[in-house]
C-alpha cells in the first residue's frame, strides 16, 4: 500500500502535459519570431539594407535595431517590434490621469480595463501606420554605393510598407499577449476565480453560525 500511495496521480501527468504544451507554445514563438526577422519587407534589396545600416553603427539607429532583434537592419516585416504597443500604453496611462472619461473606465475594473486594451490597440494602429510611413519615406530616397535600397519606388510602395510593418506589430503584440494569458509558472482556470467568492462567503456563514455548546 506504501509502494501505491507513492505512485504519481492522474493530475499530475495532466499538468505536465499542460506545462509541456506552454514549452513548445513559447518556442515555436520565438522560433516565428527568428523567422520573421530575416522576412524583409516587399519591394527592397536586402544586401542594400545591410550595406546602410552598417554606416549607422554606434548611432541611435543602432539601439533601435537591437531592441528589434536585429530585424529592424534587415528591414523585415518585425522591423518596428513592439515599440509602438508600448508607446501607446505609456501614452494611454498618462491621459487615464487626465482624461475624465478615462479615468472613470479605470475605475470600473476589468470591464473598463478591456476598453482602455481596446483603445490601446487602436491606438498602436496608428503609430504602426505613422511610423511604418515615415520609415517608408526616410529608407526611400537613400542610395548605396550609388544604387538605390528601394528597388520600385513610389505610393505603392509607401502603402505596402507601411501596412506591412503595422501587421508585423499587431501579430507579435497578439503572440505576446497569448504568451503572457498562460504563463509557464500560471493556470489558467476560471473556476479558480469563481472559487474565490464562494469561500470567502462559506467564512462568513460559519462566523455567522453560534458554535457548538458540546
Amino acid at each position: 500500500m506504501a509502494k501505491l500511495k507513492n505512485l504519481p496521480s492522474p493530475g499530475m501527468f495532466g499538468s505536465l502535459s499542460e506545462l509541456k504544451q506552454r514549452i513548445l507554445f513559447l518556442l515555436g514563438a520565438l522560433l516565428v519570431f527568428r523567422l520573421g526577422t530575416h522576412i524583409p519587407v516587399p519591394g527592397v534589396d536586402p544586401a542594400a539594407i545591410a550595406a546602410l545600416f552598417q554606416q549607422t553603427k554606434g548611432s541611435i539607429v543602432d539601439i533601435f535595431n537591437m531592441f528589434s532583434g536585429g530585424a529592424l537592419s534587415r528591414l523585415s516585416i518585425f522591423a518596428l517590434g513592439v515599440m509602438p504597443y508600448i508607446s501607446a500604453s505609456i501614452i494611454m496611462q498618462m491621459m487615464t490621469a487626465v482624461v475624465p472619461t478615462l479615468e472613470q473606465l479605470k475605475k470600473e475594473g476589468e470591464s473598463g480595463r478591456r476598453k482602455i486594451t481596446q483603445y490601446t490597440r487602436y491606438f498602436t494602429v496608428v503609430l504602426a501606420l505613422f511610423q511604418g510611413v515615415g520609415i517608408s519615406v526616410a529608407i526611400e530616397s537613400q542610395q548605396v554605393s550609388g544604387s538605390p535600397v528601394i528597388l520600385i519606388p513610389g505610393l505603392g510602395f509607401k502603402v505596402v510598407t507601411a501596412a506591412t510593418l503595422c501587421s508585423g506589430t499587431m501579430f507579435l503584440v497578439w503572440l505576446g499577449e497569448q504568451i503572457t494569458e498562460v504563463p509557464l509558472g500560471g493556470v489558467r482556470n476560471p473556476e479558480r476565480r469563481r472559487r474565490v467568492p464562494k469561500v470567502h462567503n462559506c467564512e462568513k456563514l460559519h462566523k455567522g453560525v453560534p458554535e457548538n455548546s458540546g
